[in-house]
């Protein structure tokens, strides 16, 4: 499609530039779906509701799509799970990487930084990550090549980051999920005398706060979330401009054998933000609550509105797209 384009560069062949609007459409519908439950304490029915509503607009779609980051492998969901195959199938062949609710118990809590998020890229472009934990870190553009590693022992990267930041280390601040296995990590970065915020669940928006610090306020995302989340997060990177590093997580044989099963061979290699999302990449995040990064859904009278982020990494492109939606039954389940 894209390539007939008179005109066309070349790394516009593959994904086309009406896809931007159109990835928009997917987040916007699984988020407003997502936000009618929020706040009612069910996790399930409101992930439901954003699968149901982003598999139906996926398949509205110009592509050929196959989902490699998904809601789990096909015994485990019915909808939306790794090597699915989405879209009209009259389009370009992507790779799909996708949460419909990223913060499930957030939206079920009301809380912060719940978020629909998609990345559609080149096929082959996307790591097919198992569902199993990742250790990660990230920092957002801007900074020497290099700088992050995930065998660098805590202390002294935030010191790298606070001499390349050009300030004190005190004036350094890490994202970090609020779990029990992070004890370790916290105490070492707290005795640095940098600080921390730490946060309950989405750690897409985590890693993305790393992009704009002087609005969210933090400079490093460091620990341990799942590898699907550091796959879209990655994608997210690619078009912002950053550094990221991942490496899996795989302590049982069950987790090894998934990894294999997905074509992992090195269960201990570190990933490059690159080897997690390569090719051109399209990223989409509309707010399901309210956040750092975007502001959730608001239901009136007679409308909804949106705040959606989306982003493209060959023209490094970022659009914020605050909507207004008057035909309410679009959102409407058949």
């Amino acid at each position: 499609m894209g390539a007939e384009r008179k005109g066309l560069r070349h790394d516009e062949a593959v994904l086309d530039r009406i896809l931007t609007l159109e990835v928009v459409r997917v987040t916007e519908r699984a988020a407003v779906a997502a936000a009618k439950l929020r706040g009612r304490g069910d996790e399930k029915a409101a992930d439901q509701a954003a699968v149901d509503a982003m598999r139906r607009e996926l398949n509205h779609l110009p592509i050929d799509g196959e989902v490699v980051i998904g809601e789990g492998e096909r015994d485990e969901a019915p909808m939306l799970y790794i090597g699915e195959k989405v879209g009209t199938k009259q389009g370009p062949k992507v790779d799909i990487a996708l949460d419909p609710l990223e913060g499930t118990t957030i939206c079920a809590k009301n809380l912060p930084n719940s978020l629909a998020v998609l990345a559609v890229a080149e096929g082959g472009s996307l790591l097919n990550a198992p569902d199993v934990y990742m250790e990660k870190i990230a920092v957002g553009p801007g900074y020497p090549p290099d700088l992050i590693d995930l065998d660098t022992p805590p202390a002294e990267q935030i010191a790298a980051v606070a001499k390349a930041k050009g300030c004190a280390i005190n004036e350094v601040a890490a994202c970090i999920l609020d779990r029990p296995r992070h004890a370790k990590l916290i105490e070492e970065v707290r005795s640095t005398g940098a600080a921390i915020r730490l946060i309950g669940d989405g750690d897409i928006a985590g890693v993305i706060h790393t992009t704009n610090p002087e609005d969210t306020g933090i400079d490093i995302y460091m620990g341990i979330g799942g590898a699907p989340e550091g796959v879209l997060a990655a994608a997210a990177l690619r078009c912002i401009g950053g550094q990221m590093q991942g490496r899996l997580v795989i302590n049982k044989d069950e987790q090894r054998e998934r990894a294999e099963r997905m074509g992992v061979t090195d269960i201990h290699k570190k990933y490059s933000m690159e080897e997690m999302a390569s090719g051109d990449v399209y990223f989409a995040a509309t707010g399901v609550t309210d956040g750092n990064l975007l502001q959730g859904v608001r239901f009136g009278r007679e409308t909804v509105t949106t705040h959606t982020v989306v982003m493209r990494s060959s023209t490094r492109t970022v659009r914020w797209i605050k909507a207004t939606h008057a035909n309410l039954e679009k959102f409407k389940l058949d």
